[in-house]
């Protein structure tokens, strides 16, 4: 009798993660350089505690930390980064279309 081993969801949840952290990057860069006053003030204000690529290095390390646990099978980390990525999506958006 051949039994059906269930599959192994780390590689799956790995790959979302690093897709959603690609997608943040590319969120996180559009809205750098989307020239907004908002954006413009929270890069003077923490700019000079954290350098230029500061907030680069904090999303950097909210990757490696979800995909860490993701590497643990952490169904629930996945989903928050999910939800996080989605909550940078929105703000994103409302900051290119002038909404914010």
């Amino acid at each position: 009798m051949v039994s059906a081993k269930d599959p192994d969801p780390k590689p799956m949840l790995l790959t979302i993660c690093f897709l959603l952290g690609v997608a943040n990057f590319y969120m996180h860069k559009a809205a750098a350089d989307s020239g907004h006053p908002i954006v413009e003030e929270t890069k003077r204000a923490f700019g000079r505690h954290i350098g230029p690529y500061g907030s680069y290095a904090i999303e950097l390390a909210l990757l490696i930390g979800a995909m860490w646990l993701a590497n643990a099978e952490s169904l629930a980390v996945s989903l928050l980064y999910a939800a996080y990525t989605a909550i940078n999506g929105i703000a994103t958006w409302m900051l290119l279309s002038n909404k914010a």
